[in-house]
């Protein structure tokens, strides 16, 4: 059974990422950061490990996408309801990043999202799964 998750993004400036999600009210475990990586604690078993870039090549051979030109990865993190998402989006957006997208309303889910300061697309959602659409 997977226990946890990490979630490897490359990243320009170590400084800059970390004050961004700071800004966020997110935590770094200090034992796993250092000025080549940082361990972004998102939630209990949940992580994102920031990257500088010449580091995040070294686990890979292809290229190291530039997540401002095209999408590599979207990151959707639930929340416990519509006002923490909204307030997910502004705390961002107040920390420098953006709204690539307008908010969608599904009834049963609500979503909306931002880009960090190296374009990487977090998706915030609040859903009730009872209201959801039975598939046939």
């Amino acid at each position: 059974m997977i226990r946890q998750i990490f979630v490897n993004l490359p990243i320009k400036d170590m400084q800059r990422s970390q004050a961004f999600f700071k800004a966020l009210g997110l935590s770094f475990d200090p034992r796993f950061t250092n000025d080549q990586g940082a361990c972004l604690q998102i939630a209990q078993n949940i992580y994102a490990m920031l990257l500088v870039e010449p580091f995040f090549q070294g686990f890979t051979k292809l290229p190291v996408a530039d997540a401002r030109k095209c999408t590599e990865v979207l990151i959707a993190l639930s929340c416990d309801s519509r006002a923490e998402v909204d307030a997910r989006v502004a705390q961002a957006v107040a920390a420098g990043g953006t709204t690539p997208n307008a908010p969608v309303d599904h009834g049963f889910m609500y979503q909306h999202g931002f880009a960090d300061l190296d374009g990487h697309q977090w998706e915030v959602f609040w859903m009730d799964a009872s209201a959801a659409p039975q598939q046939s």
